[in-house]
């Protein structure tokens, strides 16, 4: 049996381990927002923040739960359940791609295969 690096492991049998992923997310969910929807604020247990991919001008439409990364544009109906889904909702990528970025951003290996 191979011995597990330091490093957390995002790929499991060349799949990337979303779980691990969203759950290293949600660790920092407020230093991700604050750098990927730097107009946003926390309030209360959710951060408010324009969209981005749209001509949005009020804060309040656009939320993202701090606790659980689900998050909602109430606008438009675009929504997603996790900190991946949000990444590559504002990237206009893949979920796999994200969560890839996203574990390279927060220093996961990514090449790693269990």
């Amino acid at each position: 049996m191979r011995e597990r690096s330091a490093h957390a492991r995002v790929h499991r049998r060349g799949r990337v381990n979303f779980e691990q992923v969203n759950s290293a997310a949600l660790a920092v969910l407020p230093s991700l927002l604050a750098r990927w929807l730097p107009s946003g604020r926390i309030q209360g247990h959710e951060y408010v923040a324009l969209n981005p991919k749209r001509a949005d001008r009020r804060l309040g439409s656009f939320s993202i739960n701090l606790r659980t990364g689900r998050w909602a544009d109430f606008a438009t109906g675009d929504k997603g359940g996790d900190p991946i889904s949000l990444a590559a909702y504002l990237a206009d990528i893949s979920q796999v791609e994200a969560a890839r970025r996203l574990a390279t951003m927060l220093g996961l290996e990514v090449d790693d295969v269990a």
